[in-house]
């Protein structure tokens, strides 16, 4: 013991400065523990008062009663989706119209053939021959993209177009 006395008496002032260098570097891991404690306890606060000074438990309360709002709407819209989607089947949505020259004695292509369809395929074909004295109308039905009746060439056409969106050419008659 009387040793290790002589050896710091001796050595006093290292010792010292090695003590205050140990206490300089725990003040500042302190403070910079300190610091961090105070961001954190800030951020916590800020979270417990929420965006709008509720507790987080109305902030929570909150965004649950809107989820559920927006769970109703978007049920609501479905539904009205699969309406519409049913409707729009039987709507009016494939037009193919061709136009062409059945008689020799005419100048133009003054008579055509179009087709209705819906999104199932059905509905009708509608075709006018024109020809100096008159003009006949004529309408079939179509099912499914075919008719039971017989289709002229350019009738078929209008079908496939309306069925496949392809571009009419003029038929020549």
């Amino acid at each position: 013991m009387s040793d290790l006395n002589r050896f710091l008496a001796d050595n006093l002032a290292v010792v010292v400065a090695v003590l205050a260098a140990v206490l300089a570097v725990l003040t500042v891991v302190t403070v910079a523990q300190w610091a961090r404690l105070g961001r954190a306890v800030r951020g916590y606060r800020s979270l417990l008062g929420g965006s709008d000074g509720g507790s987080l438990q109305q902030v929570l309360d909150a965004h649950i009663g809107t989820v559920g709002t927006v769970r109703e709407q978007l049920e609501q819209l479905v539904l009205l989706y699969d309406h519409l989607e049913a409707r729009s089947r039987g709507s009016l949505q494939h037009v193919g119209v061709v136009r062409f020259n059945p008689f020799e004695d005419t100048g133009s292509d003054q008579s055509f053939a179009i087709a209705l369809l819906d999104g199932r395929r059905d509905g009708i074909v509608i075709s006018s021959l024109h020809g100096r004295g008159q003009t006949r109308i004529f309408a079939k039905p179509v099912s499914s993209g075919e008719s039971t009746h017989t289709l002229s060439d350019e009738e078929a056409q209008a079908i496939r177009i309306a069925s496949e969106g392809t571009s009419a050419k003029p038929a020549v008659g």
